[in-house]
């Protein structure tokens, strides 16, 4: 039997009650695409809608700034929830924009500023040269990456970039540089150069209410450049953002985002430092009232159907217990 409106309402307020229990769900997305795309799986402008009216009818939705200030004040509501976006993609503006205000909704949106402007972050590099590569397979051997590639099929092909951005985003952003500019060179026609937003649609966004957070100049790995480096990564880009939209961006985004593994906990420090007031990672899971503000789990529900979307949220919700680096994790987590 289908799950009522009503049921799942109250199931929400069950698992995500208000007050000094409350709990806080931060959604993250990258991109809204016009139309679905086999090799990114990344969601379209029709199921964001089903999934924002989902939001709209079963949680409450917070601007992240709001919710952070509630949840350490205990005055959070039930059924809380932040959206998210990374990186910068033209189509936030363009087509998750638009969405967002038709359902009077409140995102963040979290800009690596040095990819704006006709810009292209390594990863789209990876995906639209693999999707552009002629023949059946893709001939690599450099950086770490295999000699061959099977591409021949669509499955082929998500798994090609799987493999090779498992590789890329973990080498020194000069290598990485190098490493997708011989990717881009095998593929068969040019790469698209409009997929990251100007600096005008940044602060559209701005203009139209939504906050705009920081996400490093070049989304380096923190954990994989040294502390400096990580410094000037997170400082000028919280520079540039402010004088893009005229407001000091007090939200982080740690790049990919997983503890230990692409960040440490010196990073939450250089993020304290820099004047952010709360960070988010990529750990699953649910803030609660002793949540460190600079470590805030967030969380990618992937059901395209608004009910079952919704219930996987309550999912994350009881069953996942994000990781948290300590300060005496400092300098294992730094080496």
């Amino acid at each position: 039997m289908a799950l009522s409106t009503t049921l799942l309402r109250a199931a929400a307020t069950l698992v995500s009650p208000a007050g000094s229990s409350a709990r806080l769900s931060v959604l993250m997305y990258h991109r809204v695409l016009p139309a679905a795309d086999p090799l990114t799986g990344e969601v379209h402008a029709q199921h964001f809608n089903a999934q924002m009216r989902a939001l709209r009818d079963y949680f409450t939705v917070l601007p992240l700034a709001e919710a952070v200030e509630r949840l350490a004040a205990g005055t959070l509501p039930s059924k809380a929830v932040a959206i998210t976006f990374d990186d910068g993609y033209a189509d936030n503006a363009l087509i998750a924009l638009p969405i967002l205000k038709a359902h009077g909704l409140h995102a963040t949106f979290f800009v690596a500023d040095g990819f704006l402007s006709g810009g292209r972050m390594f990863n789209d590099t990876v995906i639209e040269a693999v999707r552009r590569v002629a023949g059946p397979v893709l001939e690599l051997g450099f950086a770490g990456l295999p000699p061959s590639i099977a591409v021949g099929s669509p499955d082929e092909r998500r798994a090609a970039i799987g493999r090779i951005l498992g590789v890329v985003k973990y080498l020194a952003p000069p290598e990485r540089a190098v490493a997708v500019e011989r990717i881009a060179r095998l593929a068969a026609s040019p790469l698209p150069d409009e997929l990251m937003m100007t600096a005008e649609q940044v602060r559209s966004l701005a203009d139209a209410g939504m906050d705009v957070g920081g996400h490093t100049v070049n989304h380096p790995i923190l954990a994989r450049v040294d502390v400096e480096t990580a410094r000037r990564e997170i400082d000028d880009n919280r520079r540039t953002l402010r004088a893009i939209t005229g407001r000091d961006p007090t939200l982080f985004a740690y790049p990919n985002g997983t503890p230990v593994k692409d960040y440490a906990y010196v990073h939450t420090q250089l993020a304290r430092a820099a004047g952010y007031k709360a960070a988010v990672t990529t750990s699953w899971g649910a803030a609660d009232t002793h949540c460190d503000p600079y470590q805030l789990p967030r969380f990618t529900p992937w059901d395209r159907e608004p009910k079952r979307f919704a219930v996987r949220i309550m999912h994350n919700i009881v069953s996942r217990r994000p990781t948290v680096l300590r300060a005496e994790d400092a300098v294992e987590a730094a080496a």
